[in-house]
């Protein structure tokens, strides 16, 4: 089905595409495997990791929030369509991920392969932007692997936002016992602190799977959450019919008006970057909720 055919008419609701013009478009090798590459900014490196069913025009929006902050963001496509409006037909990418061989979506699957991937591609992006290290932040279907990347020295800023996975087990964490010791010896060696939100009500990240993150990294672990009430209530259709519950904190559920708990967090989450990356404190985006 095309875009037109999939259009959503709720009030104030932009539904476009965002052709993302902004960004270069990279093919990044690690290690035999290329994947494409959004590329925006000057300064010390992020990669931001896209959520199901992927590159949306919301997830742009925090790429161009943290490539204005002071960054170069660096968006990998792991699925879906780059730029693409998120309709329900989403779930069709979805379910091609959660069978990828990329992808541990279940129980018992341990640590995600593409992981290895998103570590070399931070190790690119440390050498092309200097600095201490790298920010990594990943949304739902790819919240924890900004945990997992902390396995690359040049990660010194993991931000876990509204992790989804193992999407059949609300208390695991997607990690094999391997990578768990790893991690944990990791953030305590170098005094690493994991930045994490989800919704109070959110029934893909649930208090278990912070209450897990937090026998595992102890203090090291700021769990931060938001009342579900405070979402935003008009998200696109992938998120309202597929979803179904407050989810994404600082994109599709976020409320783009100052002082909102939303906005709060994704401020939060810029200066939280700036701190470990140790560049000066980010200004308000000049465009709020602009393209």
């Amino acid at each position: 089905m095309t875009t037109s055919d999939t259009r959503d008419s709720t009030p104030g609701r932009d539904d476009r595409d965002d052709p993302h013009e902004d960004f270069a478009r990279r093919e990044v090798a690690v290690d035999g495997v290329v994947k494409r590459v959004l590329v925006a900014g000057r300064g010390p490196a992020v990669v931001l990791m896209p959520e199901i069913p992927g590159i949306s025009p919301d997830v742009l929006r925090l790429a161009r929030w943290i490539r204005d902050a002071g960054f170069t963001v660096y968006v990998p496509s792991l699925f879906g369509r780059d730029g693409a409006y998120p309709t329900a037909e989403g779930y069709e990418v979805a379910q091609r991920a959660c069978v990828s061989k990329e992808f541990r979506a279940f129980a018992g699957g341990g640590t995600s392969p593409v992981t290895v991937w998103l570590r070399g591609l931070a190790r690119v992006a440390h050498a092309e932007c200097g600095g201490p290290g790298v920010g990594a932040v990943g949304l739902c279907f790819t919240g924890n692997f900004a945990l997992t990347m902390t396995l690359e020295p040049a990660v010194v800023a993991p931000v876990v936002n509204h992790p989804s996975l193992p999407l059949d087990d609300p208390g695991g964490v997607e990690l094999d016992e391997a990578d768990q010791a790893a991690v944990r010896e990791r953030v305590d060696r170098d005094g690493l602190t994991v930045l994490a939100y989800r919704f109070d009500d959110d029934r893909w990240c649930t208090g278990q799977r912070f209450a897990a993150y937090r026998r595992l990294l102890g203090d090291a672990f700021d769990g931060r959450v938001l009342p579900g009430a405070a979402a935003n209530p008009a998200p696109p259709p992938f998120f309202e019919h597929v979803v179904q519950t407050p989810h994404s904190v600082v994109t599709a559920h976020l409320v783009d008006e100052a002082g909102h708990p939303t906005v709060v967090a994704r401020d939060e989450i810029l200066a939280f970057l700036s701190d470990r990356l140790r560049v000066g404190m980010p200004q308000p985006p000049a465009e709020a909720g602009s393209r």
